[in-house]
């Protein structure tokens, strides 16, 4: 029989693929292209998410974490506040959750997986109480960290999150490296066209 080269493709596409070796070393070649972190994790995160127009707020401990996320969210004015957290309820009796009406929300409040110290990023999965809706949906997107979750690389966020599922990756893995943007419409820049506009993290530095 004689094979079209559609056929040919198709047959050297499988060929290659039962001899494709998944990379799960995530060589750490971050050391060399990036310059060193100089001072704390903390403050050098919230240097690199701040230059690309992103906000973070730094506490003690959760009890003034909250109480400072208390104070942002009424301080802002918002009309509705989503979160899937299950303990956000407690944690902030003050303000006006709304956990139905998703369509509606100015604002989301969620965990991450890690944040990449060097970069300024956040990495979230799809495991996450987020899922994958409310880290793009809300106009605000409001993270809520621990110190310990801080790397300093891409690829130790990598290692970090391989490890932490033993190596059953989620779905959906992304990092997220300052509010959404976009300059492809006549080259001007529009914020949050592909996502929130604006992104604020809380951390706790005794966590």
């Amino acid at each position: 029989m004689k094979l079209n080269s559609r056929h040919i493709i198709l047959q050297k596409i499988a060929a290659h693929a039962d001899k494709t070796v998944v990379n799960t070393t995530f060589e750490n070649e971050d050391e060399r292209i990036y310059k060193p972190i100089e001072g704390s994790l903390c403050n050098c995160f919230k240097t690199e998410l701040e230059s690309i127009g992103g906000h973070v707020f730094m506490f003690q401990n959760e009890i003034e974490l909250f109480a400072g996320l208390s104070s942002f969210l009424a301080e802002k004015g918002f009309s509705s506040v989503y979160s899937s957290l299950p303990d956000i309820p407690n944690r902030l009796p003050n303000i006006v959750l709304n956990q139905e009406a998703y369509e509606e929300m100015d604002a989301a409040i969620t965990e991450c997986e890690f944040l990449v110290v060097r970069t300024g990023s956040i990495l979230i999965s799809s495991a996450s109480c987020g899922g994958r809706a409310l880290n793009v949906f809300p106009p605000v997107h409001i993270v809520v960290a621990k110190k310990s979750q801080l790397v300093s690389f891409v690829t130790d966020a990598l290692h970090a999150l391989y490890e932490k599922y033993e190596g059953k990756l989620p779905s959906l893995v992304s990092f997220i490296s300052g509010p959404s943007r976009t300059a492809d419409i006549e080259k001007t820049l529009v914020m949050g066209a592909h996502g929130p506009r604006e992104l604020y993290v809380f951390i706790d530095e005794n966590l």
